[in-house]
């Protein structure tokens, strides 16, 4: 009884961890965006983390309330070219861009409305 329950625990904290999220940044989108004078929001995150799949969630919102706003995410161990030119350090960063300017760049948020605050500064 005690291995079906600890079987239990460990199957449902694993699909906690995990969440459906895909890299679509390329440089091409990121600066045609930024050529364009778009508001560009870019999420780094990681498949295994919390804070990500909370942020996730959030994202999936922004989208449809933010239809003018570029969402760009990548997966921070898989795509190191790109953390490594806009200088992102950690999974759960958000940085907002307008055009070719750097807005606002936050770790760690979790909160819908902090999170619609910083999009918000890009617009």
């Amino acid at each position: 009884m005690k291995k079906i329950f600890l079987f239990i625990i460990i199957l449902t904290s694993t699909e906690a961890l995990s969440f459906e999220k895909t890299t679509n940044f390329t440089f091409e989108k990121f600066e045609n965006a930024q050529m364009n004078g778009k508001t560009i929001v870019i999420n780094a995150w990681n498949e295994n983390c919390m804070t990500c799949a909370k942020q996730s969630k959030i994202f999936v919102k922004a989208i449809n309330d933010f239809k003018n706003v570029e969402f760009l995410f990548y997966e921070q161990n898989k795509y190191k070219e790109i953390a490594n030119a806009l200088n992102i350090k950690f999974w759960t960063t958000i940085v907002v861009y307008k055009g070719q300017i750097e807005i606002v760049r936050k770790i760690g948020l979790t909160n819908k409305e902090e999170i619609y605050q910083l999009i918000k500064k890009g617009i």
